[in-house]
């Protein structure tokens, strides 16, 4: 159990889960998911160059439509300066050289001249019914990219009948500067029409087919279509590999974890991911450590409990052998040797309760204690100064030695460190001979207090000097009566030493004499701010 404690100031307080790490909405949908909704996004954004597309046609129509004003003036002037039996000749070459259908009407709107009917069939619809499949799906999609981008929708072109005037025939009489309109064929072909005065009472008109502006943008929708579907598929390619890196991952994490929690923990094996250096990694090691460090805080629970219960029964079997005997026992002597057992054993058991009591809290009380600057230095002066008062038993001697000018601050609970100080003092005096020396020197290393405790007892034989530091293990001297200590005063000295981010250890002495050494590393209050900080 000691070893899974964590001082309160050695961690970073744990993130909030709010703010920028809050994930309203989108933290219910999977991370696989929104990565590709990220992905798909940013191809949507791609996708927008079809509406670049439509205002480039838009703009290519609206070119076309002021040319086609400005020929039709041309042909208007030519048409007006040459005499009436010229003109269906002259009608014919325009024709054939602008490629479009010419017609000229008179004052009453009826037709008096048609290039088609001069021989010149350059403006041709073509019948969609005929074409190949190919170009009905190519109208297909142009039909729904228009619907998509939500293009303007030119009227159906159609011929007119006798009696039906072109509307711009009429707006050319109103307007000197022409007219000019944009039709759709039935193929979707823009159709373009203009027209422009002949003289007082005459209009000629232009009839023509954009064809090219079809073709062109039909090509650059065909060579973004093809960018987009490659970027496309590359893109969920990416982004499934991607998904596949985090969210696998995390799911075997997941999985690992949940089998934790339903209290298989020895039977789980937390993959590392040894091989990845990135956050991902990080977590895997991480929940690999927390689980190991659960595993040992669960062996410790189970093996405090074991000791827990075989500690108790020595006690309650002596307790319970005395009872029986106070019932047949009539001797007054041995009445009273039973009882003074049976006390003896009560004390025993209230003391091991006690010791189990705050080993068992010793954990959670650790993790919630509040760190100050406590002065190691007179903490040690008032204990001393305390037992002093008491008397010290067997005409022992404590002598303290501090090598440190400076006041011995370190950052910590100071009821707590005074019991460490506490039970290495009683632990020297237990081993000390009569009339025994116990040293307590205080020094510096290294941004450490430094604290050793030595006595001229017999000493820790060297294979025992970490077993002693184990709940319920104690080599205790050989004249003290059985049961006066618990055996888990250095266990919890330990707890609490660690908890500080210390170390506590057992040594032989320096000049080779008989007895022990027991040595208290806490970090200094400065230094240990510093690193914090």
């Amino acid at each position: 159990m000691a070893q899974a404690i964590v001082s309160p100031r050695s961690e970073p307080p744990p993130e909030r889960e709010d703010g920028d790490l809050s994930l309203r909405w989108s933290g219910r949908v999977s991370l696989t998911r929104r990565i590709l909704a990220v992905n798909i996004f940013a191809l949507a954004m791609l996708a927008g160059g079809f509406f670049y597309l439509d205002s480039y046609r838009s703009r290519i129509l609206d070119y076309r439509l002021e040319r086609a004003r400005r020929e039709v003036r041309l042909i208007a002037t030519a048409v007006g300066t040459v005499a009436p039996a010229e003109r269906p000749a002259l009608i014919a070459r325009l024709a054939h050289d602008t490629g479009a259908r010419i017609r000229l009407y008179d004052s009453a709107d009826r037709p008096i001249a048609d290039s088609r009917m001069m021989g010149v069939q350059n403006f041709v619809l073509v019948d969609p019914t005929k074409q190949p499949w190919t170009q009905r799906v190519a109208r297909f999609l142009d039909a729904m990219i228009d619907t998509v981008v939500g293009a303007q929708r030119a009227p159906l072109y159609r011929e007119r009948a006798p009696g039906r005037p072109w509307p711009d025939v009429g707006l050319a009489r109103a307007d000197s500067e022409g007219a000019a309109s944009a039709w759709r064929a039935p193929d979707r072909t823009p159709v373009i029409t203009a027209a422009a005065v002949v003289g007082p009472d005459m209009v000629a008109m232009t009839t023509s087919t954009a064809r090219d502006i079809t073709t062109t943008v039909r090509a650059e929708r065909f060579r973004l279509s093809l960018v987009l579907a490659l970027v496309t598929l590359l893109s969920v390619l990416l982004s499934l590999f991607l998904a596949r890196t985090i969210v696998r991952p995390l799911r075997r994490l997941a999985r690992a974890a949940v089998r934790v929690r339903r209290g298989r923990a020895r039977d789980v094996v937390v993959p590392t991911l040894p091989t990845r250096g990135d956050e991902i990694g990080m977590l895997a090691r991480a929940v690999s450590d927390m689980t190991l460090a659960l595993r040992a805080r669960i062996d410790a629970t189970e093996a405090f409990a074991a000791d827990v219960t075989h500690e108790l029964k020595n006690p309650l079997a002596s307790l319970r052998s005395a009872v029986e005997g106070l019932g047949t026992v009539r001797q007054k002597p041995l009445r009273d040797k039973l009882t003074a057992i049976i006390r003896d054993d009560v004390h025993r058991l209230d003391r091991l309760i006690t010791d189990i009591s705050e080993a068992s809290r010793l954990d959670a009380q650790l993790s919630r204690a509040r760190f100050d600057p406590v002065d190691i230095a007179a903490m040690v002066t008032a204990l001393l100064a305390t037992r002093r008062e008491r008397g010290i038993e067997r005409g022992i001697d404590i002598r303290l030695d501090k090598q440190i000018v400076r006041p011995a601050m370190v950052m910590g609970d100071g009821g707590r460190l005074e019991r460490v100080f506490e039970n290495l003092i009683d632990n020297a005096i237990s081993f000390s001979p009569d009339n025994g020396l116990i040293t307590i020197a205080l020094g510096a290393d290294q941004g450490q207090l430094v604290t050793r405790i030595e006595d001229e007892g017999p000493g820790v034989p060297e294979e025992a000097r970490d077993a002693i530091f184990r709940r319920f293990q104690s080599i205790r001297p050989e004249s003290e009566e059985f049961g006066k200590h618990s055996g888990l005063g250095l266990a919890i000295a330990r707890t609490i030493v660690e908890a500080h981010q210390g170390m506590i250890a057992v040594e032989s002495r320096e000049d080779r004499l008989s007895g022990a050494r027991f040595v208290v590393r806490l970090p200094l209050a400065g230094d240990r701010q510093a690193r914090e900080g």
